[in-house]
């Protein structure tokens, strides 16, 4: 019994000690792709990024946003020529971890708890 509440203390300390990598300046800019499933279908949308601006390109249209980093790994996207109401609202970006060449984030409308997760790809 002891063994077995010593393994189970070690693997918790053991894990509380990762802690995942982010190279978050790495991805601050170059071209990236993004995929995701929208109404069942893999849409895969790409875009280039550098320190102020990120123009994404996805069903064969662009659009441009201003970037604002807040820190090393965290930036708020804001759309240059909003369309509609909805488009007008910025969009907190985090990095959460870093990879090679991908990161995973988290996205969501600024001021909301309603948050997304996705996983980018340094192409260029």
């Amino acid at each position: 019994m002891r063994q077995i509440i010593f393994i189970l203390l070690f693997s918790i300390l053991a894990n509380s000690c990762y802690e995942q990598e982010r190279n978050c300046a790495n991805f601050h800019t170059g071209t990236f792709e993004f995929e995701t499933f929208l109404n069942g279908e893999l849409e895969k949308t790409r875009f280039i990024r550098n320190d102020v601006i990120e123009i994404d390109y996805f069903r064969g249209k662009s659009d441009t946003a201003t970037i604002r980093w807040i820190n090393d790994c965290e930036y708020i996207v804001q759309k240059v020529h909003p369309k509609n109401m909805a488009e007008e609202k910025a969009i907190h970006m985090k990095i959460l971890a870093t990879n090679k060449n991908t990161y995973t984030f988290e996205y969501g409308l600024v001021g909301s708890a309603n948050k997304q997760r996705g996983t980018a790809k340094k192409i260029k």
